[in-house]
């Protein structure tokens, strides 16, 4: 099973709609809120080029945001990413 990582902060309906597609897929992942750590946000921005959240890893390899994540569902392509 994948590693899967989701950078969230507590009030994004988008990084809900994320955790759900996991959930309902049954893939358990961690979940790294950065709403009360500005030092890890920073980092997190310095490494993605992205200020919004969620930002989703699958074993490492950054996959984007929650419109990502969707549009590799839509493709058929996450169920692979998620085999590895």
């Amino acid at each position: 099973m994948a590693n899967v990582v989701i950078y969230t902060t507590s009030i994004c309906p988008y990084c809900v709609r994320a955790k759900m597609l996991f959930q309902r897929k049954g893939v358990s992942y961690e979940e790294i809120d950065v709403s009360r750590d500005n030092e890890l946000r920073l980092k997190l921005i310095e490494q993605t080029k992205q200020r919004t959240v969620p930002q989703i890893f699958i074993n490492d390899k950054h996959i984007g945001g929650c419109d990502d994540l969707y549009a590799l569902e839509r493709q058929g392509a996450l169920d692979p990413l998620l085999a590895q």
